[in-house]
């Protein structure tokens, strides 16, 4: 089964329920002229008549070259979306006992993941009945965002979910 795709804009003989026209346009005087002599302009033209504002009365056409306009709005999205940014965002997990060999390791690889502009996300894990040190998980955390302070911003504080305690560090925008 075959989906036919519907163009943003009716052009040419697609415009309908309305006798006339308001023409706006490269050379042409804007005024409101008939529906078929607005066709027969676009014609002479060798150009397309393309419905702008459908809503305003009478509707609002341009002539143009249709494909033209369309493949030069593609071309301008394909750019701006290739302007924006995408965010990522890694993760660090750390137990609520974690040693001091481990806690530098996973510091130096956090303030790797902010200077390459990733989010991170660190996270205390508590297994089984760990929760009881929930308050060493939250010391652990804040330790980390001190540490990490010339390199990225506390989003959001250490919180538990779950059996998570989460926080959130954005990287500092380069100067």
């Amino acid at each position: 089964m075959r989906v036919e795709k519907k163009d943003a804009h009716r052009i040419n003989h697609h415009i309908r329920n309305t006798p006339e026209v308001r023409l706006v346009g490269d050379g042409i005087e804007p005024a409101v002229y008939k529906i078929a002599d607005a066709l027969r302009m676009a014609d002479e033209q060798e150009l397309d008549l393309v419905e702008i504002s459908p809503n305003a009365q009478p509707p609002v056409c341009k002539i143009m070259d249709y494909k033209k306009f369309v493949y030069e709005q593609k071309k301008r999205d394909k750019v701006l979306k290739a302007k924006s940014t995408q965010v990522t965002i890694k993760e660090i997990r750390f137990g609520p006992q974690t040693d001091e060999h481990d806690y530098e390791f996973k510091k130096k690889n956090a303030e790797k993941f902010l200077k390459e502009g990733s989010k991170l996300k660190a996270f205390v894990f508590f297994k089984g009945r760990s929760i009881i040190y929930k308050e060493q998980g939250q010391i652990l955390l804040l330790r980390l965002a001190t540490d990490l302070e010339e390199h990225g911003k506390v989003e959001s504080l250490p919180v538990l979910e779950g059996k998570r305690m989460i926080m959130f560090i954005a990287p500092k925008k380069k100067k």
